[in-house]
Parts: structure tokens; C-alpha cells; sequence
């Protein structure tokens, strides 16, 4: 008996399920399936974004409708048209061995008597934005006065966007003995008010804490004077060679304005706001998804909705108002398992919000150094040495090769090594050689060493040649680290993962101890080789710990594992699109 067999499904279900490859269910769908197939009832499920909520309910409400009616009996509301088709397409898939079960989308943005005409051929199961079903309502376009099952998915987000009033009226139209199933990532107090108005005694699960971010995204703070804040965001750009990102503004202009000087300066972004038309926000989200743009830059309510597992990071380019919003923002990146970076770059004089949303999120987070100029520099040689190397070589070169020799003659190995990398590096190091520190000076971190040596106190920064191309992302390489060095939890950190490089920092006093471990170290018959960074105070320096200092100390163990075998796989893998200066 599978997984998925345990939960009560039936076997049509089940035949989907195995061609889309699930495994096993996650936490949210093993702790809402039985329930609600096995109980009529009311149910709150509390879980973060990309846990899989669309099957948690979307498995149980296909197995109970009746599909050789065509009375509308399910109603499933969602906060945007983008999140409303994915739940109508995820719902499709489904039900693929479901005959006779249709399911219809109801949004804004398109013709409004084709959607009537779908449902009037018969809807049993109708997904909807609040705004354009109301609206359809009100011309008597639906009925939805039969149904016995509403979802109201992402409750907190519809809340958010000021849709209680129309959720308010919606339900009104469905009758007092249906069952409501509300799925939110958060609880705020709007929330527990529609659930006391409208459920009757729900059951509540919760998967992780309440309003607390995922754990498998890490969390990050830059501090930077306010007029720097554009040029923090693209060196953390440039310090990510593949990043794959949503950086968050708080207003549409703000959004607007960023997206355009990206663009300028030779970045793949794109904007997402609530100023474009369907149509553009279509094609950008269509480019997002193809990481042909692989810095969306967007408001909070544009980007609900968006569903890309791939996201590798979360930039905060200004925090939001409300706390939940944070936790929908950083939502974004670290789902179906793989893990992310929320970045958050802020003033002095907002640290005290950085304080507020642990507290929320019950995540510490790390006081970081923006990147100087050196250290990109450094990040982007790897990259490009990487790159050329992983290049395919174009067998219609060949014929061009003696004139191209002829050309290159006397020039020796090495030689032609460097004015190869100097063709890229010159122009990128001549940008960034005149750069400034743009680290606030009261951020509370100290490079630990003067630049060029190995610090005998502070913090340590390495170079490890393994990356995502290896199948590490930072969980697993700093877990890979702390079993090989047999180090403590908290003596790895600021692990940063490249596509074939990494970088990550411990206490000076151990210095001497992982140089010596990772001499001659082979995993699964490569070297890996570990070097002290020409840019000791790297990504953090002694402030990229927990803000709150280390419990425990280092002390120089021995222990590790000469031939380590572990390593998790299912990195990001390479992405796509091409930035600034050629250097990507």
C-alpha cells in the first residue's frame, strides 16, 4: 500500500497521482486528507505556501462530488487569477480519470459570457476570484446556492487585499449546512473572524507553527544608508551568479522604477503590478517562468499567486507594512523541499522591524555584509572559469582553427589563460575597483583580519570548490560540513552556494584544523578543495553569525571523515539568462 493509498483515496485518484509522479504526501495533505474524507466537517488548516494545499483539498472535494450531476457543488476561492488557473489546472490534472467532472475557472481579465457559458454546460466544481464572482452573481450567472463544499484558499491574502466584504456576500449566497475548509498560511485576527462567522466548530491542524516562516528558507539582513539601497540590490545580485529571484517594493512605482534601472543596467528583469494589463503581467509571469527574467521585481499583491518552485531567492528591496506580508514574501522561495534565502535589506532605523518579525516568524535572523567589489569580483572569476569549462565545444569552429592559431601563435598556456578572462574581468573589475563600503557603519560586524591574511581572531571565510551543480544548496553543504569537520550546529555559517563554488565562514580558531582536514580530502573519488577567501571578511565577517551571538564554541575538534560519501542531491541546477558585462 503506497503512501498516498493510506490517506483513502480512490484508485482514479490514485492512477493521477502516479503520472504526476508524487511520492509521498506532505505534512499539510497527511493531516487534512483523512479528515475531511473521512468527516463531514468545518476544517482550518494553517500551512506555509508551496506545502502543497491545493491537493491537501483538492483530492478530498473531487472524491466526494457527485460527478454525474451538473449542479455546481464545490466553491473555491483564491485571491488572484494567476492562483485561481493553477488551483483549476492542478484540479484538472487530478481528476484526469474522473469522467464527467468539470472544473471552471471564474476571474477577471476575460470574456465574462464564455466563463457563464462553461458553467451553464455544467461546473460541478467552480474556482473563483472573489471580485468576478460576485459580479457573476449579481447577474445571475452562477448558482452556487447548492453547494456543500467552499474553500477559501490563502484566506489571509484575500483578507490582505480587502476582499472580506465581497467574501462576506458570496457566502451569503451558499446555503448555512455546506462545509467550509479555510487554508491560510497565517492567522491574523481577520482570519479567525470569518472563521467564527462563518464555520461551525472547525477542526484545526497546523503544520509547523502558527504564523511561522519555513524552514527551510534562511533569512538574511543587509544594513545600508538609504540612498544605497539600489546599488546593495545588484551587488547582491552580482555576488549570486544564477540567482532566480522576486524582489519585493511597496508601491507600484517604486516596483516600476526598479524593474527600469535594472533593465538599463543590463539585468533580466521585469516588473509585476497592478498598473499592467493582463496581457503584460501574462507575458512577464510566462518570461518568469521560463527564467528568461530572472529578477522579477513586484508589489505584494501582483506577485500572490505566483507558484515557481525554483525561486532561489527573496529580496526584500523594502519591508513590507504588515508581518504576515513578510511571511508570504519570503514564501516565495525555499518550496517543495528545496531550500531558499530571504534577503532584506534595511536602514538603521528599521533593525527594529527585523526584531519584530523574528519574533513572528520564530526564525533568527543573520546580520550580513553587502559584498565590496573584490569579493564579487573573486565570486565572478570562479563563475566565468566554470563556465568556460562546462562550455560545449561547437565542432563548426574547426575550420576557422588554423587562421585562430595563426593568430595565437607564441602566446603560451597560461598567458592566453589570462587575456582570455581579462577580455571579461577588466571591464567588471574596473566598474567595481572605485566602488565604495556601502555597509551601514553601525551594522556591527568587523572583517576579523587585514585583507590578504588569515585572521588569528574574528570570523574566517573559504572557498570550497562544490556548488549546486554538486546537488548542495546551503542546508545541505553546511550540513555536509559540520558531519565531515564534526563541528557543532553553530560553528558552519554564512554559507553561501554558487553553481559550481561555495563560500561559508567559521572562528578563526579552527582555521588550522579544516585546512589541515580537507588536505588530499576526497569525495566520491574528486578532491574537494577548501582555501581560505582572498577576502577574508567575506559575506558576513564576525556580524554574519545570529545577531544574538553563538552558544557554544568551536574549540578545534577533530574527527572528521577523510572519504565522506553523504552530500544530498537536487540542487537548483543551472539557470538560465544572460546578465550584465557578460560575466554570467
Amino acid at each position: 500500500m503506497t503512501k498516498f493509498e493510506a490517506l483513502g483515496l480512490d484508485q482514479p485518484l490514485l492512477d493521477a497521482i502516479s503520472d504526476l509522479g508524487f511520492e509521498s504526501p506532505s505534512e499539510v495533505q497527511e493531516k487534512s486528507i483523512p479528515i475531511l474524507l473521512e468527516q463531514e466537517t468545518d476544517l482550518v488548516a494553517l500551512a506555509q505556501t508551496g506545502t502543497g494545499k491545493t491537493a491537501a483539498f483538492g483530492f478530498p472535494m473531487i472524491q466526494k462530488i457527485q460527478q454525474d450531476s451538473r449542479t455546481t457543488q464545490g466553491l473555491i476561492l483564491s485571491p488572484t487569477r494567476e492562483l485561481c488557473l493553477q488551483i483549476t489546472n492542478e484540479l484538472k490534472l487530478y481528476s484526469k480519470y474522473v469522467k464527467g467532472l468539470n472544473v471552471v475557472a471564474i476571474y477577471g481579465g476575460a470574456s465574462i459570457t464564455e466563463q457563464a457559458r462553461q458553467i451553464k454546460r455544467g461546473a460541478q466544481i467552480v474556482v473563483a476570484t472573489p471580485g468576478r464572482m460576485k459580479d457573476m452573481i449579481g447577474r445571475n450567472m452562477v448558482d452556487i446556492s447548492k453547494i456543500d463544499y467552499c474553500v477559501l484558499d490563502e484566506a489571509d491574502e484575500m483578507l490582505n487585499m480587502g476582499f472580506y466584504e465581497d467574501i462576506k456576500d458570496i457566502l451569503s449566497n451558499t446555503p448555512q449546512e455546506k462545509f467550509t475548509w479555510l487554508f491560510s498560511a497565517t492567522m491574523p485576527k481577520e482570519v479567525a473572524t470569518i472563521a467564527k462567522k462563518f464555520m461551525h466548530k472547525p477542526i484545526e491542524i497546523t503544520v509547523g507553527s502558527k504564523n511561522a516562516g519555513a524552514s527551510t528558507v534562511q533569512h538574511e539582513y543587509y544594513v545600508v544608508g538609504g540612498r544605497d539601497r539600489y546599488a546593495a540590490l545588484k551587488r547582491l545580485a552580482d555576488a549570486n551568479p544564477g540567482i532566480f529571484s522576486v524582489v519585493f517594493c511597496r508601491t507600484k512605482r517604486d516596483t516600476q522604477r526598479v524593474a527600469e534601472k535594472l533593465i538599463e543596467d543590463g539585468y533580466n528583469a521585469g516588473a509585476l503590478h497592478g498598473d499592467l494589463s493582463q496581457n503584460q503581467r501574462d507575458l512577464v509571469m510566462n518570461s518568469f517562468r521560463k527564467k528568461q527574467v530572472q529578477m522579477l521585481v513586484a508589489t505584494d499583491v501582483a506577485a500572490r499567486g505566483i507558484d515557481v518552485d525554483d525561486v532561489t531567492h527573496v529580496i526584500n528591496y523594502q519591508l513590507p507594512d504588515e508581518i504576515e506580508t513578510y511571511t508570504h514574501r519570503s514564501g516565495r522561495t525555499g518550496r517543495a523541499g528545496k531550500s531558499g534565502i530571504s534577503m532584506v535589506i534595511v536602514t538603521r532605523s528599521e533593525l527594529r522591524k527585523i526584531k519584530a518579525i523574528e519574533k513572528k516568524i520564530q526564525q533568527e535572523f543573520l546580520s550580513k555584509k553587502i559584498p565590496d567589489g573584490i569579493e564579487i569580483c573573486e565570486i565572478q572569476l570562479y563563475h566565468l572559469a566554470n563556465k568556460i569549462k562546462e562550455t560545449k565545444v561547437n565542432t563548426e569552429i574547426d575550420s576557422y582553427l588554423p587562421a585562430i592559431n595563426d593568430v595565437l601563435e607564441g602566446i603560451d598556456r597560461e598567458e592566453l589563460i589570462k587575456k582570455i578572462f581579462s577580455v571579461e574581468f577588466t571591464q567588471f573589475y574596473n566598474y567595481y575597483s572605485k566602488t565604495k563600503d556601502l555597509n551601514s557603519s553601525d551594522s556591527g560586524k568587523d572583517k576579523g583580519g587585514s585583507k590578504g591574511d588569515i585572521p588569528t581572531e574574528g570570523s574566517v571565510r573559504y572557498f570550497i570548490n562544490v556548488g549546486e551543480r554538486d546537488g548542495y544548496d546551503w542546508m545541505s553543504l553546511k550540513d555536509f560540513l559540520r558531519d565531515t569537520l564534526n563541528l557543532e550546529k553553530e560553528d558552519v555559517y554564512n554559507v553561501d552556494t554558487k553553481d559550481s563554488f561555495s563560500f561559508f565562514n567559521t572562528d578563526a580558531q579552527l582555521t588550522e584544523f579544516i585546512l589541515q582536514t580537507f588536505t588530499d580530502f576526497k569525495l566520491e573519488g574528486r578532491f574537494i578543495n577548501v582555501e581560505v577567501s582572498k577576502n577574508p571578511g567575506g559575506s558576513g565577517g564576525k556580524g554574519g553569525k545570529k545577531r544574538r551571538g553563538r552558544k557554544g564554541g568551536g574549540g578545534g575538534r577533530r574527527g572528521g571523515n577523510k572519504s565522506y560519501k553523504g552530500g544530498k542531491k537536487g540542487g537548483y541546477g543551472k539557470k538560465g539568462g544572460k546578465k550584465r558585462q557578460g560575466f554570467y
